[in-house]
């Protein structure tokens, strides 16, 4: 590696001195779930778990990126009281473990100084702050906004602690070559990653590719630490891992819980190898999404203080999936369902509603709005004279619904969860201030087909950490029956929209994919149902932009990663000779 990346190296590390030289090393991963904001909390959470680790016999514990803080913290990193704050508690937690002779520490931090304010990772060891690596790579797309708050660290190299030279290289950092190189080149001789990797669908074993191609590259052995819980929208999943130099698997954390696990650390001629430990399979595709939704949701509620939730049920399988969610994330006495008929609401929605709640252990109450439609066809008679009614008296079902639910959550405190899925979100069949009502949504990322699924994946298992019953939570006869919203005579969802099968896969073009006009007709769907969707995802951008936030489990959600302007002009052509 060049002059300048060493000289940087050398004016901003300062080496500690070599305590012994160690042919073993005992390194604790601590998997946690901090919380944003939280640092007096977050630093409990650092001090309980170097205390497991000092009974473990370790050496060292690492932890996730920005852990003190918590990830992402956002715009509070500008705030200077918040950045003080954060600097003033790695010293203390300096001071708290002083020369105890117990394992160092290396967690993340914001590091504000002269030279800028950094996304950074401290050790501390022998009751000091030891060494800061700063963040090199900031990534700045999907979700990720960190080069508006944070300034990029210089090139690193690695750091002595107990004889060993270790390389931190900070979560986006190992998705570019260089700063790896830079280490290995520089002479470290184990790779210790930081993370706050989000969750989706495909991240899995994308982490794990790009971890075995710095592994290739560098002949070094890397321990990937990650944190886990909800933070908002996003979901962490953890799902930390050890890969040895020979790029072999040594060790896999679980997914979704929290965990403090020790690593044993050996040297031989090849370089430093951990003893193989418990390699736990990660959940994927239906199971992990439903897992996402329900940690998500879980952290949501009881990081922001409620005590319980209440939702619409409907009878509809959308409000069946996410009570049968709440009771996984919070337990059965925290869930208060409510049923809201009028006169299109079906015996048989009466029926699957109750059997749900039943199913699932919950409150439930009726609370007929028939005398509140009323009301609003009374107050607006004379404005609607001679009008036909449609839509908008449609409209004031789902609103006087929506205000029942926030005056439920008004006056008893639950937080209301609402329903919607990503299918319904994209095409806008969904009433503001009415069905949107809410605080949360742990299935706003879910498309129609996949909320099916999923369902059908939950009434055959119960997730691991799950708070609700085995068996059949949700009725097969919501399942089956057709999609509605019930809001005039013999409605169905199919009424409006193409197929559920065939709509998500337009919309999973437009949104997930970018595809164009062109290319999606000629996957085989109609040009003029294309256009007709494009149109209605251009248009309901409005009432996502007011939408409840919800989990991200895909690539693309609305919200932090799918920014489209609410004012719109474009419309796709269709190329006719790209179709022919």
């Amino acid at each position: 590696m060049g002059d300048a990346r060493q000289r940087s190296y050398d004016s901003r590390f300062t080496p500690t001195l070599k305590i012994r030289l160690s042919i073993t090393l005992k390194i604790a991963l601590a998997q946690l779930n901090p919380t944003v904001g939280d640092i007096s909390g977050n630093v409990a959470k650092v001090r309980a778990a170097r205390e497991r680790a000092l009974k473990m016999g370790a050496d060292l514990v690492v932890f996730p990126e920005l852990f003190i803080t918590g990830y992402p913290p956002e715009d509070l990193v500008l705030k200077s009281s918040f950045q003080e704050q954060s600097r003033l508690a790695v010293e203390n937690l300096a001071k708290y473990f002083g020369d105890d002779g117990g394992p160092g520490v290396l967690v993340g931090t914001i590091w504000p100084e002269e030279q800028g304010l950094f996304n950074a990772v401290v050790l501390i060891d022998k009751g000091q702050v030891q060494a800061v690596f700063r963040k090199v790579h900031l990534p700045n797309y999907g979700v990720f906004d960190e080069k508006r708050v944070f300034d990029e660290g210089p090139m690193p190299g690695p750091i002595e602690f107990r004889g060993v030279r270790i390389g931190v290289p900070i979560c986006e950092d190992i998705w570019q070559e260089d700063v790896v190189e830079c280490l290995s080149e520089c002479g470290a001789e184990l790779l210790l990653v930081p993370n706050g990797s989000p969750f989706d669908w495909s991240k899995t074993d994308l982490r794990l590719n790009i971890a075995v191609s710095r592994v290739t590259e560098s002949g070094l052995p890397l321990m990937y630490i990650n944190q886990v819980g909800g933070q908002d929208e996003l979901v962490f999943d953890g799902a930390s891992f050890v890969l040895n130099n020979d790029r072999s698997l040594a060790l896999q954390l679980g997914a979704w819980e929290e965990d403090v696990v020790l690593t044993s650390w050996s040297k031989n001629d090849s370089g430093w190898v951990c003893e193989r430990g418990e390699r736990l399979l990660s959940q994927e595709g239906d199971e992990a999404a439903y897992l996402a939704c329900v940690v998500g949701l879980r952290d949501y509620v009881n990081k922001n203080g409620f005590k319980s939730v209440v939702l619409g049920l409907s009878g509809g399988i959308d409000s069946a999936l996410v009570a049968a969610m709440c009771v996984d994330a919070l337990g059965h006495e925290r869930v208060h369902c409510v049923m809201l008929p009028y006169k299109y609401t079906s015996k048989e929605s009466l029926e699957d509603a109750q059997a749900c709640a039943d199913a699932l252990g919950v409150r439930y109450d009726l609370i007929d709005i028939t005398p509140v439609i009323s009301g609003f066809e009374t107050a607006l008679a004379e404005m609607f004279e001679n009008s036909e009614s449609g839509v908008t008296e449609e409209n004031i079902q789902s609103r006087a619904r929506g205000t029942i639910l926030m005056a439920l959550s008004n006056k008893f405190g639950s937080m209301v969860v609402t329903t919607g899925n990503k299918s319904e979100m994209s095409v806008g069949y969904a009433t503001l201030y009415g069905d949107m009502n809410g605080g949360f949504n742990p299935i706003k990322d879910l498309y129609k087909t996949e909320v099916f699924r999923i369902s059908r994946w939950r009434n055959s298992h119960v997730p691991r950490f799950g708070m609700g019953p085995e068996g059949v939570v949700i009725p097969e006869r919501i399942l089956t029956k057709a999609p509605s919203a019930e809001l005039r005579e013999d409605q169905r969802d199919q009424d409006s929209l193409p197929p559920y099968d065939i709509l998500d896969d337009i919309l999973s073009c437009l949104v997930e994919k970018e595809m164009s006009l062109s290319d999606i007709v000629a996957r085989g769907h109609d040009r003029e149902m294309v256009r007709r969707i494009e149109h209605l995802l251009y248009i309901s951008e409005y009432k996502r932009r007011q939408s409840a936030p919800g989990v991200k489990i895909s690539s693309k959600n609305f919200g932090r990663d799918r920014r489209y302007p609410i004012t719109n002009g474009f419309r796709d052509q269709v190329d006719e000779e790209k179709i022919k």
